[in-house]
């Protein structure tokens, strides 16, 4: 039997294709959710841009009939606009101009009708108030990944035979001689993703380590593991992981997608590949590195900034600059002794062009060509977002996510719903995408870093 969904304006901002997604069910949209929506139409960036494009699907489907009565979707269900009930009483502590509020009286006329509707809300305090008037309510489940604890981390960790370890650098590893531990402590083949690394132990000897990778076939050692970008060196296992995919070939692996905590050297590890490749490779493989970060407050408040675009962005990169510090010099001894000179090797880089930062809102609809593209603080993006951002790589540029699903700041979005995750669950498998995440244990910023991480 077709269910009743009556959906809240933040559902069609989040993703205005989500009418489609409902299957043979029945939607229900409040007046108030299409005021909320001519209120947004205007507004700058991608909350105004998705206001637009829900707006003309809207505009499609009124075209094939009388929304008031109901028209059919794509995907098979009924939509129907509802008046604003009115005449439905609320507690006195509902007032009745809020928008919530309103769409909480759809919500109970259609109850008192019998049709059992259930209120889709990425408002959690909606969902909230939902409850307390008995009107079932959930969150937008479409693109929703699996819980934080079981998504892809892009790495692993399996025991090797002894006879079979020894030959992973001449002839790689098969996986009928790897296994691990089942709950019963039974011995078990992994099933390892295309691209997913390895931590191979000895099974004689768990002391004795080596690092791989696998291909799909077999497991195969990392092909950079001496490689030193930019005099960077790795310092665990994960930075070894990290360094195999950010330097690999972008016409070999044009998509890398990072997680991991603070101090954990995301954003260091990937402008000093950057750098190595722009600078120092005799194939000058990327045109120039590109530096972009979502900030929930960026698409309204840049354009009333004073100055240029870079000198707008210029505090929502500083970051890059704090690293950028760090590889133009290396000796920690002196590096700081001399703060103009430093300032000045720093302005040079974004002079010339090697380094580029742009506001994300000014790439959209934008091609790009042998470019080293880094998306920092990616968890704050919108799974369309990301998907907008990995569709604009041309040919010869690689496409670096990179975040912690830990510290998100945009609202309706989690560990579950960002678009970082989605992208890493997506794209688990894929032949062009590297991923890792990076745990705790490696944080490398400092051990103050490290104590934090593990007690706070």
């Amino acid at each position: 039997m077709p269910k009743t969904y009556v959906l809240d304006t933040n559902i069609l901002i989040h993703s205005p294709d989500s009418l489609e997604n409902f299957q043979e069910n029945n939607i229900v949209l409040p007046i108030a959710v299409l005021e909320e929506l001519d209120g947004i139409k205007n507004a700058e960036g991608e909350k105004g841009a998705n206001a637009r494009s829900a707006i003309r699907k809207l505009e499609g489907y009124r075209k094939t009939g009388n929304m008031i009565e109901g028209v059919v979707l794509s995907g098979g269900g009924i939509l129907r606009l509802e008046i604003n009930c009115n005449h439905v009483e609320l507690p006195e502590s509902f007032p009745e101009h809020k928008t919530d509020h309103r769409i909480l009286k759809v919500c109970k006329d259609l109850q008192d009708k019998g049709e059992n509707p259930i209120l889709v809300t990425k408002d959690i305090l909606l969902r909230v108030k939902a409850q307390i008037l008995s009107i079932p309510a959930e969150d937008y489940t479409t693109e929703q990944v699996p819980e934080e604890w079981i998504q892809y981390t892009g790495r692993t960790e399996v025991y090797v035979y002894e006879e079979a370890f020894k030959e992973l650098k001449r002839k790689g590893v098969a996986l009928c001689d790897t296994y691990i531990l089942d709950q019963e402590g039974n011995n078990k083949i992994p099933e390892l993703a295309i691209n997913e690394f390895v931590l191979l132990r000895a099974d004689q000897s768990v002391k004795k380590t080596q690092l791989g990778r696998f291909d799909g076939q077999k497991i195969v050692p990392l092909n950079y593991k001496k490689a030193r970008p930019y005099g960077v060196t790795p310092r665990n296992a994960g930075q070894y992981f990290l360094q195999e995919a950010l330097m690999e070939d972008a016409e070999k692996v044009p998509l890398v997608i990072v997680k991991g905590m603070a101090g954990t050297a995301k954003t260091f590890y990937a402008i000093a590949v950057g750098l190595e490749k722009t600078l120092n490779s005799t194939r000058a493989e990327y045109r120039k590195i590109l530096i972009t970060r979502p900030n929930v407050q960026f698409d309204a408040d840049i354009g009333f900034l004073p100055g240029s675009e870079q000198d707008k962005i210029s505090p929502l990169i500083r970051p890059v600059i704090d690293n950028l510090e760090q590889l133009i010099d290396s000796n920690e001894e002196e590096r700081y002794q001399d703060e103009k000179e430093l300032r000045g090797k720093i302005d040079e880089i974004f002079d010339r062009g090697i380094v580029v930062a742009e506001a994300m809102n000014f790439i959209r609809g934008r091609s790009f060509v042998r470019t080293y593209l880094i998306i920092d603080e990616a968890q704050n993006m919108t799974p369309k977002q990301v998907k907008g951002i990995i569709t604009r790589a041309g040919k010869g540029t690689k496409v670096i996510l990179l975040g912690d699903p830990n510290q998100i700041d945009t609202a309706f979005l989690d560990e579950r719903t960002n678009g970082l995750c989605y992208a890493s669950e997506k794209m688990k498998g894929s032949n062009l995408c590297y991923q890792v995440t990076l745990t705790a244990q490696e944080c490398e910023r400092s051990s103050l870093a490290l104590d934090a991480i593990s007690r706070l």
